[in-house]
């Protein structure tokens, strides 16, 4: 791809970004949503985090875990016990990581 093929696409998508979000951002009225819209759309940003950390926690290199003893699993559910106990994101953060940290370099998992 040369110069002028990469600012075309670039172009290309500022056009494309700028359409689609300008009818939301340039409107003169509010629009409406259905009730059934804004309450899927509160589940958003968990079906997001999901869809980010599901398949590093339970894929290696393409392939599903083959077997329970992986760090990461562990973790997860410790991170997972801590969230249910504290509810805070910085102790959920913590604890899983400490817990793969000795699970990798304690029993070399």
């Amino acid at each position: 791809m040369n110069t002028v093929d990469g600012l075309v696409a670039v172009l290309g998508l500022v056009v494309i970004t700028v359409v689609t979000r300008g009818f939301f951002l340039f409107s003169d009225r509010q629009m409406a949503m259905p009730r059934w819209l804004e309450r899927g759309l509160r589940h958003a940003p968990l079906a997001a985090l999901v869809a980010v950390v599901a398949p590093e926690v339970l894929l290696t290199q393409g392939q599903l875990l083959e077997t329970w003893r992986d760090p990461r699993l562990f973790a997860l559910a410790a991170a997972t016990l801590w969230y249910a106990w504290r509810r805070t994101m910085l102790g959920v953060i913590v604890t899983g990581v400490t817990v793969m940290f000795a699970l990798r370099q304690g029993l070399g998992w």
